[in-house]
């Protein structure tokens, strides 16, 4: 049996391998992808204040601490039983969705775009945001700097901090806007829906204009049919910071529909000895193995599946490019067909761009946001909590139990990444067998083709992983019957 390595894997956020074995006759007959790291967070989290999770969680990724910050926020007013005032919830948001602009900016111009940009066989050197630079001209990259730029300054103004936000707390938040604030970030938001657009006209006319590009989403190696998890208002609406979980099976069909607080009453995950992450599944569904249908409990959240939960966009400009994007694939505008191509989570990517642009316009143009009402003092004994929002990368579950003082005594975490496990292996898996076949010449360009499979989820193992990666942190002490340690032995 011959084995193929990818190791590392390219354009994604953390570490991870995929081994492809192949049979005798050059098929493939297995494929696994390794996640070689360990997550830490839960244990070294308990016996903290439950305050300090907001500002200590976010340390669990410096790609997306906003999305950490915010569930972990919302768990702890859940916590201690308080409900912040309208402004708080509108600053928060309003965060939230500068984030979300420039997190999938990066995204769509340097991590997954380059494969259609650029091209997916293109040379190694190439595929990368210079490459997709240099394929649709320098403005481009000049756009793409100048969004980040202007997100960045709004983040550490609302945030505390560029990276790693502080000012979100138990009842609200520590800091408001002044109107000068708020009309110089309404002059910048303005270039987001221009940003927005030039989005949508790049991969519209480099993407959807190619048809070699067009029948790689369509064709059955990159396809598969789960069920689709994401939250929405209560018109069924895609929302990031607040909401309902909506579950779909994978005929369109609602499955289920829940609060926060009801998590784990849905949610279960699995545990395989070979790697460190684990396998979330629906529990009433049940967990067998990495396939998909109806009878299988996988599920997927990502920007695709928060388009198939949801029956529309809240905003006007998102919502026209939706209709388009079911017409297009289903036939069928309204969006109650779901769509099973895994590479059409690019084009959904690009679509939630556009929302979080359009919906930090209207926040900024709220005249509440400036009120100095931003903060309830929690007064209620702290219990257990739990806080939700939507990822970039998929649903983000808080859970935190706490003693009568707000110490913390147990923390649970499902992040976004975690909640696609199973169906990022299986999608590994399919373009490995679809592309490699006998006598197939295993090119630089192929192995690409199957890391494609994984990188339209555009998964953060930094948020499930932290140690170094090629070791496994390890420290072995060794005690006496008296609970005296006798030797400690570690790898670091």
């Amino acid at each position: 049996m011959k084995k193929i390595k990818i190791d590392p894997i390219t354009r994604l956020e953390g570490h991870g391998k995929i081994d492809i074995f192949l049979n005798d006759s050059g098929d493939v007959e297995n494929c696994y992808f390794i996640i070689p790291e360990l997550r830490g967070f839960e244990k070294f989290c308990q016996g903290r204040p439950v305050e300090e999770l907001p500002r200590i969680t976010t340390r669990i990724c410096g790609v997306c601490p906003e999305a950490h910050h915010m569930a972990s926020a919302k768990a702890c007013d859940s916590v201690y039983h308080v409900d912040i005032p309208s402004a708080a919830k509108k600053l928060r948001e309003l965060l939230y969705s500068v984030f979300y602009t420039a997190d999938h900016t990066v995204h769509f111009y340097a991590l997954g775009g380059p494969d259609f940009v650029v091209g997916p066989t293109a040379p190694k050197a190439e595929r990368n945001i210079l490459g997709l630079i240099n394929k649709v001209g320098l403005e481009a990259g000049k756009k793409v700097i100048k969004l980040r730029s202007l997100a960045q300054n709004i983040i550490q103004t609302l945030g505390g901090k560029k990276i790693h936000q502080v000012t979100s707390m138990p009842g609200g938040v520590s800091r408001g806007l002044s109107e000068e604030e708020r009309e110089t970030f309404a002059k910048d938001l303005e270039y987001f829906i221009e940003f927005g657009k030039f989005t949508f006209d790049v991969f519209n006319n480099i993407v959807l204009k190619n048809p070699d590009y067009v029948d790689l989403i369509l064709s059955d190696t990159f396809t598969q049919k789960t069920y689709y998890m994401g939250l929405v208002d209560e018109y069924n609406k895609t929302n990031f910071y607040d909401g309902k979980v909506r579950v779909i099976d994978p005929e369109g069909k609602e499955f289920c529909k829940y609060e926060p607080k009801d998590y784990f009453k849905h949610i279960s995950e699995h545990v395989e000895s070979w790697t460190y992450l684990k396998y979330p599944f629906l529990k009433n569904v049940g967990w067998k193995g990495l396939v998909d249908g109806v009878s299988s409990g996988v599920y997927q959240a990502t920007p695709l599946s928060r388009l198939n939960v949801s029956e529309g966009m809240a905003t006007p400009l998102a919502h026209e490019e939706y209709e388009k994007f079911y017409q297009t694939f289903t036939g069928d505008s309204s969006g109650k067909i779901p769509v099973h191509h895994t590479l059409a989570t690019h084009w959904a990517r690009v679509i939630e761009l556009m929302y979080a642009a359009e919906r930090a316009n209207e926040l900024i143009n709220d005249p509440e946001i400036i009120s100095k009402d931003i903060r309830t003092i929690p007064t209620e004994t702290p219990t257990e909590g739990f806080g939700i929002v939507e990822a970039p990368r998929g649903t983000l579950t808080h859970h935190y139990i706490t003693d009568e003082k707000g110490i913390v005594q147990k923390v649970n975490l499902i992040v976004g990444t975690t909640n696609n496990y199973a169906p990022m292996s299986m999608s590994i898996k399919k373009a490995a067998t679809g592309l490699i076949k006998r006598g197939t010449e295993i090119t630089d360009g192929v192995l690409n083709m199957v890391e494609m499979a994984f990188r339209a989820y555009d998964p953060c193992f930094g948020c499930a992983t932290h140690v170094l990666p090629g070791q496994k942190a390890i420290r072995l002490n060794v005690y006496d019957k008296d609970g005296n340690l006798l030797t400690s032995k570690s790898n670091f």
